[in-house]
């Protein structure tokens, strides 16, 4: 049997100019955080520390171990690294074992027999990015950084939202593999399900050390069992599971999951075993032309959806720090705000095993990118070999997992390329469009043919269309967050938003921990090096202008309006296309996660604490959501209101509106209790009676919705509830809020004596460890909410009442 002995321990990490003492290292790791570990560098998430390691990535750096492969219970020894992060020589007592130049793969050497002085030299991925870039020539990016001309997570080179960490290492594990007579090298699964039997079919492949041994493999799942003979070195095995349970999206159904295991065996000898998890569920993408232009639907088991999803960046710019229960908690988090969909961002990376398993496990649905985000990729050499392996090894990797639901061909590269001025310097030049359109559509149908491709984030389908064409495919929405209001979302009705998003700056907690001594401002030195947009403050800045005056002096202030003008952005764009279904058919926030404290557009901050949006994704993406909107499919103001009950849910929704036309000193003008009706999966639509339209800025219209099978929601007796301003906040003439605090077991009552608009308790302002179960909540006078808190270690009103915060009349 296949024997594995890991080699973690006994590294060393040198300068390969032998200046300096060698460090402990540490393996999975990089030198960043070797170096942060002896001391040596400053953490360079803290202050501007970024900028005093800038010399990290620009050096070569050699990892060191004692190495002995000799086994004489097996023929072959392999030396195995699941990743190596990204030019690096491989060398035993000097003598070369082989070069790598791709993070984004796996390496094998032989090792039979060796024993000496292990070697891995690591060259600055400066040097490799622009060697190449002097053997191709000059290619276009967003960003100056020479990210498209090495295969590596682009976003070590910096982004709008990330530092300019330039890592080099081992991060993934490294082992020696010991084997005799042959093992396995790759198992391809297909798993299916069609009237109700579940297919495995294992394309297996396998490496011999003697050619002549007869090998057969034996596979099981579901408690079906079956063999096959291997011809050569490949072979395939099928299996039928009987009334196979099917696998479901969260909210939709449970997450059954079947262990596969495969032997492969001479005579009856096990040589080598494969083991993963399977889920049975049918998968479509449907594209099809409609009188709204082409759709982009997933289809699963037969149930179309609305994708409420999310963008994944790298939880950690040092991805070698993120553990499988780091993975585990980030999901959950997604889940708890109910997402259904994580898209994993192009400029990152393959995720780990770890990261695929919780969203199984969890029902979370996986949008997949290949590496390739911002930039016009060449398509020479060396890097059109790393491209197709690295796609190869990765598509079968990934196979078995159920919730992976779609490959995607790049981020924005399509647009870039017609937008963005690529195509009159580019003079002919390649730039990556026959890897999105030729390599990787031709690697996924032929190693999984079970789920679909599509080339790129934004696309329309075809060169036919705009590549963001809104009407066409996938749309990537920044107009708005760079140059209007986010009341502009309701413009339009994509088919579906794979990227929109509006900044905020992280929570009070982990901007103090960041910024250790400095005075906050919103333009002091450190908060403006933890902006990496550009223009981000200004953008900031306008954008809270439109609804709020910008206080001056007051960071506190500041702080708790812009989380509050991220949440509300968010909320225009969900609401109105949630309520476009199925014309509309997802929205994919950017972003769920941060790599580092830093303001940004993320609803969970770097530190792992939840924005006030990420409260409101848990609103926005219940299965059952009340929103207030125009008349019309968002193009034009059809001349009055209607309250939209979206439910996503397979049950109806029936029961009773309770509209109030209200002044904002609590007066009720009018009211009206129509019925609602909303069958499982669809939009209901109710007319705003036109005398209960508000009018002017001292009124407003309150929504409230009964069986809406949810509880706990202010005011609205276990139902749901909508609120419609018809003016921006600061022409609106709020009273002083008034409201009394309690502390209750597990948090805080606030019962309001006016209107309180946007209620938020900073939960780590009372203790850095602090959570609150609940953002921000508007109370109409007499109503109370619960805020329940945990990891508050010395409860206390008056500190409890300092760290709430509401809107406040401007004049």
């Amino acid at each position: 049997m296949r024997q594995v002995t890991p080699l973690t321990d006994g590294w060393i990490l040198r300068h390969p100019d032998g200046t300096g003492d060698a460090l402990p290292a540490s393996v999975p790791g990089c030198v960043h955080t070797d170096l942060l570990a002896a001391g040596l560098i400053p953490d360079p998430f803290l202050g501007r520390n970024e900028a005093e390691v800038a010399w990290v990535g620009r050096r070569d750096w050699t990892y060191e171990t004692d190495l002995t492969a000799a086994s004489t219970a097996h023929e072959q020894t392999d030396l195995v690294f699941d990743g190596l992060d990204t030019v690096a020589e491989i060398l035993l007592d000097g003598r070369p074992l082989g070069r790598v130049r791709n993070m984004h793969r796996s390496y094998r050497f032989d090792a039979t027999g060796l024993s000496g002085r292990l070697a891995v030299r690591f060259a600055s991925a400066y040097a490799e990015a622009e060697a190449v870039r002097g053997t191709v020539g000059e290619r276009p990016g967003a960003y100056a950084e020479p990210y498209q001309y090495v295969r590596k997570m682009a976003c070590s080179f910096g982004w709008d939202w990330g530092p300019t960490l330039v890592t080099a290492g081992i991060w993934r594990p490294v082992r020696l593999e010991h084997w005799s007579t042959a093992r396995i090298s790759r198992v391809r699964p297909l798993v299916t399900v069609e009237d109700g039997v579940g297919r495995v079919e294992l394309a297996v492949d396998v490496e011999r050390s003697r050619v002549e041994a007869p090998l057969t493999v034996e596979a099981g799942v579901g408690g079906v069992r079956a063999r096959a003979e291997i011809d050569g070195t490949h072979g395939t095995v099928r299996l039928e599971v009987p009334d196979a349970r099917l696998w479901w999206p969260r909210g939709y159904g449970e997450q059954p999951l079947y262990d596969v295991e495969l032997t492969l065996l001479h005579g009856e000898d096990a040589l080598d075993v494969w083991r993963r998890r399977v889920g049975f569920r049918t998968l479509e993408l449907d594209t099809s032309a409609d009188a709204h232009g082409t759709g982009f639907t997933l289809v699963v088991n037969g149930e179309r959806l609305f994708a409420r999803g999310v963008n994944w960046i790298p939880d950690d710019v040092f991805p070698s720090r993120i553990t499988r229960e780091r993975y585990r908690r980030r999901l959950e988090q997604a889940a708890g705000a109910g997402v259904d969909l994580v898209r994993v961002w192009g400029g990152g990376i393959y995720e780990s095993e770890d990261f695929y398993d919780a969203c199984d496990e969890l029902g979370l649905l996986v949008w997949q990118d290949f590496p390739f985000a911002c930039a016009a990729y060449p398509e020479e050499q060396p890097l059109r070999g790393e491209v197709e392996a690295e796609a190869r090894e990765n598509v079968v990797r990934l196979m078995p997992h159920p919730s992976l639901v779609l490959w995607n061909g790049n981020n924005e590269n399509l647009w870039g390329f017609r937008d963005w001025d690529w195509e009159p310097g580019l003079a002919g030049d390649s730039w990556g469009e026959g890897y999105y359109l030729g390599v990787l559509p031709r690697v996924v149908a032929e190693l999984d043919p079970t789920r679909p491709y599509t080339a790129g984030s934004p696309w329309s389908g075809s060169w036919q269309h705009h590549p963001n064409d809104p009407a066409h495919g996938t749309h990537h929405s920044w107009e708005v967050w760079n140059r209007a209001d986010y009341a502009d979302y309701r413009l339009d009705v994509p088919r579906f938003v794979a990227e929109f998003g509006w900044q905020a700056p992280p929570a009070y907690a982990t901007v103090r921990r960041a910024l250790p001594g400095e005075e906050l401002a919103p333009d002091s030195p450190g908060m403006l090096h933890h902006q990496k947009a550009d223009d981000g403050n200004g953008k900031l800045e306008r954008g809270l202008a439109r609804h709020f005056a910008v206080p001056e002096g007051d960071f506190d202030r500041w702080h708790y309006l812009m989380q509050v003008n991220q949440a509300r952005a968010i909320a225009a764009g969900i609401e109105h296309w949630r309520s476009h279904w199925p014309v509309c058919a997802g929205t994919v926030v950017w972003q769920l996660n941060d790599c580092w404290p830093v303001t940004s557009w993320a609803a969970i901050d770097g530190d792992g604490r939840e924005k006030p949006l990420y409260h409101e994704l848990r609103r926005l993406y219940a299965d059952r959501l009340l929103t207030v909107r125009a008349h019309g499919d968002g193009r034009a103001d059809g001349g009055g209101l209607v309250v939209a009950a979206v439910n996503q849910a397979a049950g109806g929704w029936h029961g009773t509106l309770r509209l109030r036309r209200m002044s904002v000193e609590g007066t009720v003008i009018g009211e009206a209790t129509p019925a609602l009706a909303a069958e499982g999966r669809t939009v209901a639509e109710v007319e705003v009676p036109e005398d209960l339209v508000p009018v002017g800025p001292e009124e407003f219209l309150v929504a409230d919705a009964w069986g809406a099978a949810r509880s706990g929601d202010v005011g609205s007796e276990g139902g749901l509830r909508a609120l419609h301003f018809p003016a921006p906040d600061r022409d609106i003439p709020y009273p002083r809020p008034e409201f009394e605090v309690a502390l209750v077991p597990g948090g805080i009552t606030v019962t309001a004596r006016t209107l309180v608009r946007d209620l938020l308790l900073q939960a780590d302002r009372l203790d850095p460890d602090a959570r609150a179960d609940r953002g921000l909540v508007t109370l109409l006078p007499g109503e109370e909410v619960t805020i329940g808190v945990r990891g508050w270690k010395t409860p206390d009103q008056n500190t409890a009442r300092s760290a709430l915060y509401c809107v406040e009349p401007t004049r």
